[in-house]
């Protein structure tokens, strides 16, 4: 057991010699994840366009079926699906105005949140009708012509509002 001891000593000094250093370039960890970022930020964006539903931005033609003719609504892109829309329909005395935002939630729903004012001589007799508010057109013609689904005016009475594309 004597004769280990000076061997056990040896041992220990020898395994507690400092090692050589190793010449390991250092990296930047901010510089590496700014990097995985980007490449999902571009991921990400492209994901999100082939996503993205039908341009609708433009000039369009608006309806009321108690009001002769058409009129013109603009949509006006304001982010991914959503725009602002804002257009009239006028035949004498009687007229149909919308304005708001509008937001693509589907291929066959546009969800409104605005007025819609109309004056329609039948109806209590041209009485000012406004109804603000969430609302939602829908289309069965694969995007066309955009119906509004909440039809019943504050008369009592059914409108056949369209956007049409």
């Amino acid at each position: 057991m004597r004769k280990l001891i000076p061997a056990i000593v040896l041992l220990s000094l020898v395994s507690c010699k400092k090692s050589e250093e190793t010449t390991t370039p250092k990296v930047d960890s901010v510089k590496i994840i700014d990097s995985i970022n980007t490449a999902r930020t571009k991921i990400n964006d492209s994901i999100l366009s082939s996503r993205a539903f039908k341009d609708l931005s433009g000039t369009h033609t608006l309806t009321h079926d108690q009001v002769n003719g058409s009129g013109k609504i603009s949509f006006i892109k304001i982010g991914p699906d959503e725009y602002k829309i804002s257009g009239e329909n006028k035949s004498g005395s009687n007229f149909v105005k919308i304005e708001g935002i509008a937001r693509m939630t589907s291929p066959k729903n546009l969800k409104f949140d605005g007025s819609i004012t109309q004056s329609i001589s039948d109806y209590d007799n041209g009485k000012l009708d406004v109804r603000k508010g969430k609302r939602n057109f829908s289309t069965k013609d694969g995007g066309k012509t955009f119906k509004l689904y909440e039809s019943v005016n504050n008369a009592g009475f059914g409108d056949k509002i369209l956007i049409k594309l």
